[in-house]
């Protein structure tokens, strides 16, 4: 109860925005105390700024905790003597971290760890399928599903080039890819996994049964799709709804 009542405070508006401020503030003293030239701690601190911004639900949010390091940090006037062309790299840290593609997208949020652990059961899948994470961000989906199947072939895809890198790193047993998930064919995978929002449900839906094969899974964190009852669903540790959908045969759909 404690620990539930300590993340609901740490999610309070502004709270999150406050925490991550501090600790790009924290990454680029330490770097500045250690030497490193000023563009390289603004780089870092304005990445940490840029990555964690993702946690926040709306797009105003993010805004305002990705760039508020590097605006804080020239109001401070600390930044003295950094050459005028390291003040952009916050801003392609943030085109790298938010592509005007992915904007119609979901907003960024990580599947949690055990979010996925009931899969096995209710859509076993054979050693060596492929599974996709259809908009895998950092990786958070990519080690769920590691969990779930351990014995499968895991893939991931990622529009942002900053998110694809850092799940590429953070998952190196699994394929990780920088690309457009509606693009992407899905016909060579077993099951797609993906965590979007309501409104492009219906859009994966008809991906899903134009692409997969019959049999194959689509499946959902928190969002259903409108008007097709799912074969089966479970509810997270955390009160999420995983929603599982079997591509039907072409002459049922």
């Amino acid at each position: 109860m404690l620990r539930l009542a300590f993340l609901k405070v740490l999610r309070q508006w502004p709270l999150p925005a406050l925490l991550v401020w501090g600790l790009a503030w924290l990454g680029f003293v330490l770097l500045a105390q250690m030497g490193a030239p000023k563009w390289v701690a603004l780089s870092v601190g304005a990445a940490l700024g840029a990555v964690l911004s993702r946690f926040q639900s709306t797009r105003p949010r993010r805004f305002i905790v990705a760039l508020g390091f590097p605006f804080s940090l020239m109001a401070s006037g600390l930044a003295g003597g950094l050459p005028a062309w390291g003040w952009l790299l916050p801003l392609v840290l943030l085109a790298l971290a938010y592509p005007r593609h992915a904007w119609r997208d979901a907003p960024w949020f990580p599947t949690p760890p055990h979010a996925l652990d009931a899969l096995t059961g209710l859509a076993p899948l054979t050693p060596g399928a492929a599974v996709l994470d259809a908009g895998c961000g950092l990786g958070h989906g990519l080690r769920a599903l590691r969990r779930a199947y351990p014995q499968v072939r895991i893939e991931g895809i990622e529009w942002s080039v900053m998110l694809s890198l850092v799940a590429r790193l953070a998952c190196p047993w699994a394929e990780v890819r920088r690309g457009d998930m509606w693009q992407l064919n899905w016909a060579p995978y077993d099951l797609v996994y993906l965590f979007q929002r309501p409104e492009s449900m219906t859009r994966a839906w008809n991906k899903a049964k134009a692409e997969l094969g019959p049999g194959a899974w689509l499946v959902s964190l928190e969002f259903e799709i409108a008007q097709v009852a799912p074969t089966a669903k479970f509810q997270t540790p955390n009160g999420k709804t995983v929603r599982l959908y079997r591509v039907p045969r072409s002459d049922s759909a």
